[in-house]
């Protein structure tokens, strides 16, 4: 007897529903240590924060249609957590990033800039990213790997069924079970002074800007283009930026972090099931939920021992890594890659950016040579 013709689309249904659920939650590797610690040192308000990131989220159900990833601006906040910025310095420069951002995405520069770049410049990148997170991730878990080692077991199992609830399941399972001598996120706080500083504003600007456009705009594309397919009409280097540029200029100097739309946060939401615009309204729910609860919902989340936080993270930082075209890539680009990945990873996306671009050409005058052939070649 068969079964009925109904039950097949229902399972897949389900499927896809668990995956999205999960998927939300798997960039909470590199959403939870900034925001947790920026409230934790009394720059940024708990209510204020998570409401940012639902209304980003929101936007990203409702524009993009896919898992597109809201996260915190990484340079932007490592100049917060080191106390460069006060939370009045922070609304101001995040406003003035989401100024520039608006203003780039008017004109056809950005476009034409992002597809002049060569795609194996591109790809390095993106590895290099990848491996500066997974990086980050080894120091994350070296922490307590008694506890990195099980929720790394649980999460592996997203590459046997990659639409299964393992990020939420971890996460779960680690506020529940987070032993009261775990390390926190946050070990001690302390109250920053607010105050105004243009040359400490325009520094953290001139830190973030470089890496959003080359991360969170063309790289975050070129990853959307290849993870989801169906929303390449959609995403766009000038609508990420633009996309960007209007959640930083309203919501910052409301109190919201500074955002952007991360290409690792992308891959994370992909790797644990997320597929469709059901993951980022999920989060965006959550998000919500989190600004009514305020501090009770940072007291939860600083529960999670950083070893947990770490695992989440590595697998964010694999899936950036070995994105489809580093594997499609032609063996004479696969050095430019590389050359462009350790210098990303060792140094910066700038130094990374540089280093491709300079490998690039080389290449490009080495096959030239070849297909007009040296004099010695022509005999």
């Amino acid at each position: 007897m068969t079964s009925p013709p109904d039950k097949p689309p229902r399972r897949r249904a389900l499927v896809a529903l668990s995956g999205d659920i999960s998927g939300a939650f798997g960039d909470l590797g590199t959403l939870l240590p900034y925001v947790i610690a920026g409230i934790g040192l009394g720059v940024l308000a708990p209510g204020a924060v998570f409401l940012g990131f639902a209304a980003g989220y929101l936007l990203v159900a409702l524009v993009y249609r896919a898992p597109i990833a809201v996260q915190p601006m990484k340079a932007l906040g490592a100049v917060i957590l080191t106390g460069g910025l006060t939370a009045a310095e922070t609304a101001l420069a995040g406003a003035l990033l989401g100024l520039v951002l608006l203003a780039l995405s008017a004109t056809p520069l950005l476009g034409r800039a992002a597809r002049a770049l060569p795609q194996s410049v591109v790809t390095g990148l993106q590895a290099g990213l990848g491996l500066m997170l997974a990086a980050l991730a080894l120091e994350m878990m070296a922490t307590g790997w008694w506890l990195a080692l099980p929720a790394m077991a649980v999460l592996a199992l997203s590459w046997v069924w990659p639409r299964g609830p393992w990020a939420l399941g971890v996460i779960l399972a680690a506020i529940w079970l987070a032993p009261t001598d775990g390390q926190p996120l946050v070990s001690e706080t302390a109250i920053i002074a607010d105050g105004l500083s243009l040359t400490a504003v325009a520094g953290g600007m001139l830190a973030q800007l470089p890496l959003t456009l080359l991360n969170a705009v063309v790289v975050a594309t070129a990853v959307s283009h290849s993870l989801f397919p169906d929303a390449v009409p959609r995403v766009s280097e000038r609508r990420l930026a633009a996309s960007s540029g209007l959640l930083n200029l309203v919501l910052a100097p409301l109190g919201a972090m500074p955002m952007c739309h991360g290409a690792g946060g992308l891959a994370a939401h992909y790797r644990f099931g997320a597929r469709s615009w059901v993951a980022p309204l999920t989060m965006a729910a959550a998000c919500a939920l989190a600004a009514l609860q305020g501090e009770a919902v940072v007291a939860w989340l600083a529960a999670i021992p950083v070893p947990v936080v770490g695992a989440l993270l590595a697998f964010a930082g694999v899936e950036l890594m070995l994105g489809k075209r580093l594997f499609d890539a032609r063996p004479d680009c696969r050095p430019v890659i590389a050359v462009t990945a350790v210098a990303t990873l060792f140094g910066s996306v700038l130094i990374g950016l540089t280093a491709g671009l300079a490998s690039e050409q080389l290449r490009r005058h080495l096959v030239r040579r070849r297909a007009r052939g040296t004099p010695h070649d022509r005999g």
